[in-house]
């Protein structure tokens, strides 16, 4: 191949590069041209949409209500009664008569109070029943016939001597139910002599307003040598 062809052809390729950039610039600016009207023209169109349309276009969710919660019932107030205050009526003031009055001075009687306010009359005490009488058992009635306590042979020899007092239990029918020795000689035979003889006597038995009931008496009884 020539040198000439080759030059051509190198001419041809850089001619028809630059014719091919060229259109490949304006086509780009060209969409780049549509392309900004495009946008423009939408919003234009969504700018002239009226609000209205949007509204039923797009549904807006409906904000719940929540219902308020209900307010708490009063107390009830009880009704506190106030106590009552009695009042007193004041005493009654009795006008007293001056001793100089004046010649026409009304004269003033004196109030008298009703029976109700009057004192009663002090009621008589009963009068005390009078102490019952009473007449002690007896032992030295001569009826009775009741003998000497025997002194013991053995207290005669030894020299023993003394008093002794026996509580006895006199009943109704004058007969003894119950001896205990009240006040001992010091000495034992003694002292049991004279339990054995009281048993066996008789009695006047004691009274109470005459009539007899059952008693304790004291029967003293000496033992001395003679």
């Amino acid at each position: 191949m020539s040198s000439v062809n080759v030059v051509e052809t190198h001419t041809f390729f850089v001619k028809n590069r630059n014719a091919v950039i060229t259109l490949a610039v304006l086509v780009f600016h060209a969409l780049a041209i549509w392309a900004l009207q495009a946008g423009l023209v939408m919003r234009a169109v969504e700018m002239v949409v009226p609000v209205d349309v949007l509204a039923q276009i797009i549904d807006l969710p409906t904000p719940k209500v929540t219902p308020a919660p209900p307010a708490p019932p009063e107390p009830v107030k009880k009704a506190v009664s106030k106590p009552t205050h009695i009042t007193q009526a004041a005493p009654t003031l009795l006008a007293v008569a001056d001793a100089q009055t004046t010649p026409n001075a009304p004269s003033v009687q004196p109030i008298t109070p009703p029976a109700s306010y009057l004192p009663a009359a002090p009621v008589a005490a009963a009068s005390p029943q009078p102490p019952a009488k009473i007449v002690l058992p007896s032992s030295d009635a001569d009826y009775l016939s009741n003998p000497k306590p025997p002194y013991p042979p053995m207290s005669k020899r030894l020299g023993e001597q003394g008093k002794v007092i026996v509580r006895v239990l006199i009943g109704s029918d004058g007969l003894p139910q119950k001896a205990e020795l009240r006040q001992s000689s010091g000495f034992d035979r003694l002292d049991q002599s004279a339990l054995a003889t009281i048993m066996r006597w008789r009695y006047v038995p004691g009274k109470r307003d005459g009539l007899p009931e059952a008693m304790w008496f004291n029967v003293p009884i000496s033992f001395v040598l003679e």
